[in-house]
């Protein structure tokens, strides 16, 4: 069974693996902040937001509740 990487660390263990994760926007004031990830396998967008040493995750749904999925044309 392959592994997949969720995340790539610079290390020679990683070197040419694809990164599953992108980050397409980061706003921050240094403390506090949001971030916007891509799934590049399913297309799905989360929310990270942070604050602090405290943090949290989870998908972005559009108005039915279905997640939000990153457009095509970007």
């Amino acid at each position: 069974m392959e592994e997949k990487m969720l995340f790539n660390k610079d290390s020679e263990k990683n070197k040419g693996s694809k990164q599953r994760f992108e980050e397409t926007l980061t706003e921050n004031d240094g403390v506090n902040g949001n971030k916007i990830i891509v799934d590049k396998e399913t297309g799905i967008q989360y929310l990270f937001s942070w604050s602090g040493y405290a943090g949290g995750i989870t998908p972005l749904l559009d108005k039915d509740g279905k997640p939000l999925l990153k457009p095509s044309n970007e």
